[in-house]
Formats: structure tokens, C-alpha cells, sequence
């Protein structure tokens, strides 16, 4: 286990931001924290950043781990701000001053960072000039530039065009390999490609916490849809659901994921029906989610 988060809670006056939240991250997980907007999920991430103190509960890297953890988190805010006059290297500099990096293994870490996030040819260009693309990945360059225990990245694709979005979220996939991370979404497609685990949150709340395989199978629908050369009228009338696609497509539902579909390919050999579809239908993660934000 890399982190530990008990009873969180975070309280603006009268209104409960984060409410008692209670969860673990594993080393080497990649973790999406997903939910709406107001559903505590930023603020969650700037307590763990250390950017936010908690009102109350306990937040804890590691049994070993000082007090002050903040040195082994690398974080990227939803709306990273840089030195319009600076140039990369020269932003990646001041960072690594500011996270203590010694000075005679800077310059090579810069160099290293900056071509693990395709910058190198930009390196000396003022960040005044950069696509929305390019300022993404020099903050997750800054968040980098420490090797941090955990890489904590709030909405990190959410203001990118469809190829910004696809470059960072690749750079995510291969950082899986190095280091934990958490980051937050509300873009259900980006958790599906790059995490482990969901965590999903609702007004503060935590509505669900597993690997996004439960997530997917504790929710899928029961039912096998099935296309065959002849007619299937009379074949399947005597289950409880069947819906008739038309006269050589239905869908069966079943009460249970466990059914047994060797029941319904034995009916169509009885019946002498050419069997040209048969499939499983499962709910789509977006299906899974909408299911437990309205339980």
C-alpha cells in the first residue's frame, strides 16, 4: 500500500465539500477518481497534494513515511499556470530549484523530462507561444521532474483537442510502468483506457471504490441476443423476456450473468435453426457508472 486516506473531510462553512471519505491506493495502481462537476473530486486531490488541510481524518504515504510527504507527490492542477516569458527549460529549472533537485543532476533530468513529454524541440521557445497540448504536457513535465511516489493529476485532458488529449493520455499509459497515479475525469472513455481502479464520488461521497473490471461485471445486463437464418418464432416463447428484433433476431434476458447459454444453443439445435449471431451483451462503463451515481 502507497496510501492510506481515513474519514477525509473538508468542510466550508455550512457546506461539506468532501464527506468522511475512506480509501487505499496500491503501489503501481493507476487510479481515476471520476464523478461531476461538485462532487468533491478537486478538492479531494489538493488535500492529498497538501495543497488543501483537511477539517478532518487522516491522509498517510506509507507506514514510514515524515509527516510533510509533500516532497514524494508530483501534481498537476486542472489549470497549470507557467511564466508566459519563460522558456520550458528555463520553467523546468525554477521547478526543479523549487522540489530541492541537486544541481549537478538537473540539467540531465530537464533534458530526460523533456523528451519523455516530446518537448525537446521546443525547449528554448517561450511558453507564451504553446498550444494548450504543449503547456499540458510541460506541467506533467514539472510533476515529473522529482520522480514522485504518486503523481496526483487533476482533469489532466479535459481543456485538449482530440489530439492533446490523445498524446497525454499515451504519456499516462507509460507512466503506468514507473510510478502510482491518481488523476480525476468526468470523460468516462479516458478512465476506461489508461486506469486500474474507479474510485466514483458523488457530493462528496464515495459511491464506489474497485477495479474497473467489478465495476463493469457487477453491472452488466443479462441478456444474449441471437440471429439465425430462419424464422425464430415459437422457438424462445416459453422464457420470461424475449424481444423480437425482427422475425431472425431476439434478445433474451436472463435473470442471472451465471446463466448457462448452452441451454439456448441446445434449443437451437433442437429447433434446427442456422445460428449466424450470438453475443452477451454488457453494459458500457458509462451504463456501469450512470447505475451507481443513481443507486
Amino acid at each position: 500500500m502507497l496510501v492510506n486516506i481515513n474519514q477525509l473531510t473538508k468542510s466550508y462553512k455550512q457546506h461539506q465539500a468532501v464527506k468522511n471519505i475512506s480509501f487505499q491506493i496500491q503501489k503501481g495502481e493507476c487510479v481515476a477518481l471520476l464523478g461531476p462537476n461538485g462532487a468533491g473530486k478537486t478538492t479531494t486531490l489538493q488535500m492529498l497534494a497538501g495543497l488543501l488541510t483537511p477539517t478532518s481524518g487522516i491522509i498517510q504515504l506509507t507506514d514510514e513515511a515524515p509527516k510533510d510527504f509533500r516532497k514524494r507527490i508530483g501534481f498537476l492542477p486542472q489549470h497549470p499556470t507557467f511564466f508566459s516569458w519563460m522558456t520550458a527549460k528555463e520553467f523546468l529549472q525554477f521547478a526543479g530549484k523549487l522540489s530541492h533537485i541537486p544541481k549537478s543532476k538537473l540539467a540531465n533530468k530537464i533534458t530526460e523530462t523533456l523528451e519523455f513529454v516530446s518537448l525537446t524541440h521546443v525547449q528554448n521557445k517561450r511558453i507564451g507561444g504553446f498550444s494548450g497540448g504543449m503547456k499540458q504536457r510541460l506541467g506533467l513535465a514539472q510533476a515529473l521532474l522529482h520522480e514522485p511516489d504518486l503523481l496526483i493529476l487533476d482533469e489532466p485532458v479535459s481543456a485538449l483537442d482530440p489530439n492533446g488529449r490523445r498524446d497525454v493520455l499515451e504519456i499516462l499509459d507509460m507512466l503506468k510502468e514507473k510510478m502510482t497515479i491518481l488523476f480525476s475525469t468526468h470523460v468516462l472513455h479516458d478512465a476506461e483506457q489508461v486506469c486500474d481502479s474507479v474510485i466514483i464520488l458523488k457530493d462528496g461521497e464515495i459511491k464506489w471504490n474497485g477495479s474497473l473490471e467489478s465495476l463493469k461485471s457487477s453491472h452488466t445486463t443479462s441478456a444474449i441476443q441471437i440471429k439465425t437464418l430462419e424464422s425464430l418464432e415459437n422457438v424462445f416463447d416459453d422464457l420470461a423476456e424475449v424481444d423480437y428484433k425482427d422475425a431472425n433476431t431476439v434478445t433474451v434476458s436472463v435473470n442471472t450473468t451465471a446463466f448457462d447459454t448452452n441451454l439456448l444453443l441446445q434449443r437451437l439445435i433442437e429447433k434446427n435453426r442456422t445460428l449466424v449471431h450470438f453475443e452477451r451483451l454488457q453494459d458500457s462503463l458509462e451504463d456501469a457508472y450512470m447505475k451507481v451515481m443513481n443507486q
